[in-house]
This record gives structure tokens, sequence and C-alpha cells, in this order.
């Protein structure tokens, strides 16, 4: 989650930033492919299915796709991507996006091996913890628990990744990344280390304004110390609380919409009569209708005409804009 992003037609939904793509020569992307692979720390797959990586299970091939296992790495390639003119979007845990059935044309950043590391600092009744970007949400959650370490427990159930999470500032339950984020590193796209710390960022719904073509490497949290079974017992009562409202058993992408000013996406969606529509093996959720599900064999654009309709109707009956949570990645150009 982050990053670039690809071009659409669709103006009615909301796509990750461009930056120029000129197509390649065959003799240019075999020279572009055996660059990449020279570079230590990067495992690179052409022509790679994406639908293994997301929790829509949804989604064609990427170009290429680069797991990026050290920051060293990292650092050499992106100015590599921004001399051969490449786009690239960054893929945390697969939540919050919708990948074209066409795919994404340049390159799928994915990060692992030492982005996934966490260090937990204990100075007095402050706790600060430094988690990789591609750290889990709820493995970081849970771990904070059972060290009695409490400021996270809103997070519980965010299917998504630390960097995802500070990058679209995800929140629940009433409150926010951005109140317990203490410094943010990263990668600039000329392959520069960046590091903000939380007074120089500026937070709004859903978005922490990284600047563009950044690539979060680690986020440090403030937290607090509290009793293990207090923390635990909270944790356990928003557990509960999320699984009674949310559907379980088939693919999501989470929540699809924003919540307008004052009123709940949800809530409007299901007022229009849309809750349980279905569009070939896309589905609004009978549980919470702020939620399309993959029945089994979805195809994106099934989820895309959900949302659609479920934007059209909301506009003419009750004429409010949704505007979508999830990012739409690849190419949605009618044929």
């Amino acid at each position: 989650m982050g990053g670039e992003g690809q071009h659409s037609d669709a103006p009615a939904f909301r796509y990750s930033k461009v930056f120029l793509m000129i197509p390649m020569t065959e003799s240019d992307e075999t020279t572009f492919v055996k660059e990449l692979k020279r570079m230590a720390g990067l495992r690179v797959k052409v022509a790679e299915p994406l639908a293994r990586y997301t929790t829509m299970k949804i989604g064609g091939p990427a170009d290429y796709f680069i797991e990026a296992q050290t920051e060293t790495a990292l650092v050499s390639l992106l100015p590599l991507l921004h001399r051969h003119a490449t786009s690239f979007c960054l893929l945390g845990n697969g939540s919050n996006v919708l990948i074209s059935d066409r795919g994404v044309r340049g390159v799928v950043l994915h990060l692992a091996g030492e982005f996934k590391a966490v260090e937990w600092g204990d100075t007095g009744e402050t706790v600060r913890v430094q988690a990789g970007a591609a750290c889990v949400v709820t493995q970081l959650v849970r771990e904070a628990a059972r060290r009695g370490y409490a400021g996270l427990e809103f997070a519980e159930g965010i299917p998504g990744t630390i960097g995802g999470a500070l990058v679209m500032n995800a929140g629940a339950y009433g409150s926010e990344f951005e109140k317990i984020v203490d410094q943010v590193d990263g990668v600039s796209r000329d392959g520069e280390r960046v590091q903000f710390s939380r007074t120089e960022m500026t937070f709004g719904y859903r978005d922490s304004h990284m600047p563009p073509g950044m690539v979060v490497t680690r986020v440090r949290l403030r937290l607090r110390k509290e009793e293990a079974a207090q923390v635990t017992s909270k944790l356990r009562e928003l557990v509960s609380k999320r699984k009674s409202s949310q559907p379980s058993g088939h693919p999501n992408s989470g929540s699809m919409f924003r919540n307008p000013p004052g009123d709940f996406a949800g809530r409007l969606i299901e007022a229009a009569g849309l809750k349980g529509k279905r569009i070939g093996q896309a589905q609004i959720s009978e549980r919470h209708a702020n939620f399309i599900v993959n029945l089994g064999g979805a195809k994106a654009k099934d989820v895309h005409d959900l949302m659609e309709l479920a934007r059209a109707e909301v506009a003419q009956r009750f004429g409010v804009e949704l505007l979508p949570e999830v990012r739409l990645l690849g190419e949605w150009r009618q044929a």
C-alpha cells in the first residue's frame, strides 16, 4: 500500500499518483530485467499473477513483481526504476486494494525480509516500538497486548501492514495511527533515505500525506504501559465486536468506501436497498454493506461495477458522494 499507481479513465474513483512510463523496446526490457536480477536483496518475477497476494483474491498479472528484502536493495532499486521511467506501486498485505483483471503495468513492489523486523524499547511508562513497514498489523497488536503495552488495540483486525496502515492513517473505534506515530523512516524515489518526526507530518482522514514516490520502511510508535490482562481484555472485546459486525468466510478488501462526514457509508448503501446485491460472484455483504465479498471466482470488474452502483444509488437518493477507501490498481480502461 502506498507508492505509485496506474492511470485510469474512471474519474469517480481515487487512484494512486502516476509518473510517466515510456514503453520499453524488447532489448530495453531484457537489459532492465538483467539489471534487476544483478541486485542483491531482490526477488524478481515476470508476469506474476497478483490474486494470491490480495485479501480479495482478485487481480491480473504484474509486468514485474519485485520483492525487496533489504533497505540497501530498495535504495538501489528506486533510482533504477526512475531511470527507466518505469511506474511502480507498493503492495503490502494486499488489503485495501482492488487490482484490475488486466493486471498492473510496470512494477509491483513488495517489502519482506528485514522490513518485517520489530524492536521494542521500554523507557519508564512510555514504550517506543520500531516496526518494519512489512510487519503485519494484527501480529503487532497481539504482541503489544501480550507485553502489556496499550494504545494499539483499535487496530485489531486491520488486515494490512504497518507501512500501509501509516500511509492511509488507518483507524477504527475512534482512534487512528496518527495518535500513536512518533517517527517515520523511508526511501525517496531518488534512493535517498528520509525521516520525518511526528511534528513534521500532516495527517488527514485516511491519509498521511507522505511525499509522492516515497516508500515507508519503518514506523516508530509510542505506546503506554498497562496491565497485560487489562489490555488483553480490551482486545478480546474489540475482536468480538468486529466479528459480530463484519463479514467472514469470504475474501474481501475491508471497507470499500470512506465514511462521509457525520454518517456511515454502510448505512447509506443499506438504506439504498443494496445490501446483498450481487454482480457475478461479487456481493455487497449481507452483514455489512460497506464490504464487498468474493463468493468464489469474482472478477475485479464485478466488484468495480458494484462500487459504481453503490456510489450512483447513494448519490441519487441521498445526495452524498461516496469516496472509495480501496485503491484501484492497474488498467481500468474499457476495451
